[in-house]
């Protein structure tokens, strides 16, 4: 694993990160609630043009927020996305990207940024899907308290009880922890999350600041809702009009999907907005919403592609091109919010290339005025508007390419200021695409820029050399 920087930001970006620091060092310590959802694309909102899904409560928190525009997952797919996210790195190690059956564990203290955070005097709880390890590398990694997180990269049903299928056959997939003994007939496993970080955040010791985070399992398959939303959703279908847009595209080995138009995940979306509601909700009925920092992201794209083998896809992430598994933005492109009441002031930040392995280095810093050597890098100064990270370069290598269930295939990415390219290496094909003015990625120019290409090019393999 890389532990040097290795992309540009403005040369004052350690001094802006000193005195961004010191501007709020002498407030009260912050709560934290960091909301990160599984699967959710970036259109997946009704704030970014979705006309499917109604998300008023996520809506309402991004204009309360500074909502980055140009906010990428690590990776296309959850391991590598989530180890990405809690390390502050870049998802490889020794050459190899961590995937299913990876576990953290062996983070030096002076590397793991939870340790860090609770020894700021912070108590730190973790909800929902981890996918790193089992309970016990929770504890490890630094959490005081856990719920309902494990090995478990989705649940076997979100209807109870949630750790027995619901159709034939039996689940291969790890059961989840501590749900079953706090839910009854006719629960819905989102809400029975919800509800335990609810009461987490109403005990919690009042003498001392918490960091929570969240993990929604929802939006990822199985995909299944209530009776009543789905046959909501369906009857709203009933009179969309897609006009003359394909329902399927070919794309690598399998299809993509062009059109938002399944009511069970409509649902879903539906139901996860409700409960972020809740939260938010909470929070001020508490006193607690204006010391709190709300962060809200994604893991990665929706799953909008097959391959080999059709599936039943969840979603769309048109007009970004392709989705879960693929580097091209519908993969990789994520919302992400940031609130914090009277110190960061609401608006859209187009500028600035930020990355989920951004995140925790931001929150340490805002919680202990500290720093860790790790690829990602605090966004405090851009929060507080005293920088823009608009020249940045960045990497990204897919190896664990799945084209039998998302039709993608082995690549790896760079992209530097607004140019991106990707190179499919064991098949010898390149592309480049000027993010700014093609944000679809429709117009591969990489014939016509060859000094572009071949620096890029260049750069990235530089990179990949360090593993």
């Amino acid at each position: 694993m890389l532990v040097v920087l290795i992309f540009s930001c403005k040369s004052n970006q350690n001094s802006t990160s000193d005195s961004a620091s010191s501007s709020i060092s002498s407030e009260a310590q912050p709560n934290i609630l960091i909301i990160h959802v599984d699967d959710l694309g970036y259109h997946d909102l009704s704030i970014y043009g979705s006309q499917i899904y109604q998300t008023p409560n996520i809506d309402a928190l991004a204009k309360e927020s500074v909502q980055f525009n140009n906010a990428y997952a690590n990776y296309p797919r959850c391991v590598p996305s989530r180890y990405a996210m809690m390390t502050g790195n870049y998802p490889v190690q020794n050459g190899d990207v961590p995937d299913d059956g990876f576990k953290m564990d062996n983070v030096a203290d002076n590397k793991n940024f939870v340790k860090n955070i609770k020894s700021a005097g912070y108590q730190t709880a973790y909800f929902g899907k981890w996918h790193l390890g089992g309970e016990e590398s929770l504890k490890d990694f630094g959490y005081d308290y856990s719920f309902a997180a494990g090995h478990a990269g989705s649940p076997i049903s979100f209807l109870y009880p949630f750790n027995e299928k619901k159709g034939k056959g039996k689940s291969k997939k790890s059961p989840i922890p501590d749900v079953d003994a706090v839910s009854k007939e006719g629960d819905y496993l989102m809400d029975v999350m919800t509800d335990n970080v609810a009461k987490y955040i109403t005990n919690a010791d009042k003498s001392k600041p918490f960091m929570a985070m969240f993990s929604f399992y929802a939006v990822h398959q199985p995909l299944e809702a209530k009776q009543k939303d789905i046959q909501r959703n369906k009857e709203e279908l009933k009179n969309f009009d897609f006009g003359n847009q394909p329902e399927f595209i070919n794309e690598g080995t399998g299809r993509t999907k062009m059109r938002q138009n399944h009511p069970k995940y409509a649902a879903m979306v539906e139901t996860m907005d409700e409960n972020v509601g809740k939260l938010m909700q909470l929070l001020k009925d508490l006193n607690l919403d204006d010391n709190t920092i709300v962060i809200f992201s994604s893991d990665h794209g929706g799953l909008s592609n097959d391959g080999t083998k059709q599936r039943d896809l969840a979603t769309s992430n048109y007009p970004l091109r392709a989705g879960k598994g693929w580097l091209y933005d519908g993969g990789i492109k994520v919302p992400l919010f940031v609130k914090w009441n009277g110190k960061f002031q609401p608006k859209t930040n187009n500028e600035s290339l930020v990355m989920l392995m951004d995140v925790f280095p931001t929150v340490l810093d805002i919680t202990a005025n500290k720093s860790l050597d790790t690829n990602g890098k605090s966004f405090l100064p851009v929060l507080l508007n005293k920088d823009e990270w608009n020249d940045r370069t960045v990497f990204w290598h897919s190896s664990k390419a799945r084209p039998v269930n998302t039709g993608d295939t082995k690549s790896s990415a760079i992209r530097k200021g607004n140019y991106k390219l990707i190179n499919w290496y064991e098949e010898g094909r390149i592309e480049l695409y000027d993010i700014a003015k093609d944000p679809y990625e429709s117009n591969n120019i990489s014939e016509e820029n060859p000094k572009i290409t071949e620096q890029l090019l260049k750069e990235l393999n530089e990179w990949k050399s360090n593993f």
